[in-house]
């Protein structure tokens, strides 16, 4: 490690012939070698790929959901911080979808599409040197987090925070049970919960104010006066849930024939990480309990970054046309996480409600998906996910040509909930520092 520049003299420079040496060892050529040239392991050359299943029928309706997040910086000193959340739920049917041209969409068909049939949600949270009156940073992001589930604009009626006690409260099942025990964002006991079906409540150990969304674990990843970026991309994922299960559980108690006529597509895994995973047990509990009851709800994720999309971009060249694999809990350990088989728990036990399956149409169109399979399974086969069949008859139908690998819902509602770096993020901080003056 060179020495840093000081305020009198200049800094250390690394040598610019040094790395000679190093290369004249026949290790770092073969390594050289072979970082140009990567060879593909035997073990991920035979993986039993199979064809993708074509019995099913397609389904009537599809659901995207998308969402985005950005986080401004203010360059006036003390330097401000806040992260803006946006996200998107659109709903498609066959008529609609067969007025999309896969290449070129004409953008006056997109325009209907979007008008009729897209609703969103925005929000934004302080996270560094933004006061609010009376309050500390650590209570603002605890209440802005209540008051966005909440959310009672006319776009949203509420609807988010009863899908939310919906699954916080398992109130399918029928019984009336209070809140599972949390940890107390005031005094970290974990004797926390609230009376079934409530909102706000206090802790029965200190006596001070909570918010069901308190549940969730937010505070946990936070400090008196400032917040992690990561909350946004956190509460992102999470609405992002909650939103797909808002249109499954509206059609669930009004009209639940409608089911299994139904696609949701998620942008990214279906999964919900570290304290967060809380919501993981209900959703998995659901998904199995309505398919005891003959309702077969058909939900996937894709992954379009990440782990497993640069394994299968690695071994995916080699492998068959219209083919998928599944890849158990020893696979996903050792070729694709790099961990020892006797590390850890089973991958995905407690975040995931969905098994990674590699998907490969053609050349174009290779894809990560994410299919339920209802109570946690390390090492899912085929008929155990859930809808399997009408899922890959559908899919066919929504493959966009305009991006490898791309599904036209997640590009659509992309469309509505991107804040992208240009323009978006430039006018959000144009917004935040006129307000600041």
């Amino acid at each position: 490690m060179p020495y840093q520049p000081g305020s009198r003299l200049p800094g250390e420079y690394a040598s610019k012939i040094g790395h000679l040496e190093v290369l004249k060892s026949p290790l770092v050529q073969k390594l050289c070698q072979n970082f140009k040239n990567p060879q593909i392991p035997d073990e991920c050359k035979h993986l039993g790929w199979i064809s993708i299943p074509d019995e099913g029928e397609p389904l009537k309706f599809i659901f995207g959901v998308d969402g985005s997040t950005q986080t401004i910086r203010s360059d006036i000193s003390p330097y401000s911080t806040i992260a803006f959340v946006k996200t998107a739920l659109l709903k498609l049917d066959e008529y609609k979808l067969s007025k999309v041209d896969k290449e070129s969409p004409h953008p006056y068909v997109l325009r209907d599409i979007l008008q009729e049939s897209a609703m969103y949600h925005a929000t934004a949270f302080p996270l560094q040197n933004v006061r609010i009156e009376e309050m500390s940073n650590y209570d603002a992001v605890r209440s802005i987090l209540f008051e966005s589930i909440k959310d009672t604009s006319p776009e949203m009626e509420g609807q988010i925070m009863e899908t939310f006690k919906w699954l916080a409260y398992r109130k399918w099942t029928g019984k009336k049970e209070p809140l599972t025990y949390f940890a107390c964002p005031f005094c970290y006991s974990n004797a926390a919960t609230l009376p079934y079906d409530s909102e706000e409540g206090k802790c029965p150990n200190c006596s001070n104010h909570l918010y069901i969304t308190d549940w969730l674990g937010f505070h946990q990843v936070m400090t008196e006066e400032s917040a992690g970026e990561n909350i946004a991309s956190d509460y992102m994922n999470i609405h992002e849930t909650l939103l797909l299960f808002t249109a499954i559980r509206t059609y669930w108690e009004r009209k639940r024939s409608i089911l299994s006529e139904c696609l949701f597509v998620k942008d990214g895994p279906l999964s919900i990480r570290a304290q967060y995973s809380k919501l993981v047990q209900p959703i998995r509990q659901f998904l199995e309990y309505a398919r005891e009851q003959g309702h077969l709800i058909h939900i996937i994720g894709q992954e379009k970054s990440g782990r497993f999309f640069d394994h299968f971009q690695y071994i995916g060249s080699d492998t068959p046309n219209h083919s998928l694999f599944i890849p158990n809990d020893a696979y996903i350990r050792t070729q694709i996480q790099h961990r020892p088989l006797d590390a850890g728990a089973e991958y995905g036990k407690d975040t995931n409600y969905g098994a990674k399956v590699f998907v490969k149409w053609n050349d174009y169109h290779k894809m990560v998906l994410n299919i339920p399979f209802g109570e946690f399974n390390a090492n899912p086969k085929l008929e155990d996910l859930i809808g399997y069949d009408k899922i890959f008859a559908t899919i066919p139908k929504i493959l966009s040509n305009r991006h490898e690998g791309a599904l036209l819902p997640i590009e659509l509602a992309h469309g509505i909930a991107s804040l992208s770096t240009y323009p978006s993020a430039k006018i959000l901080k144009l917004f935040v520092e006129v307000t600041r003056e």
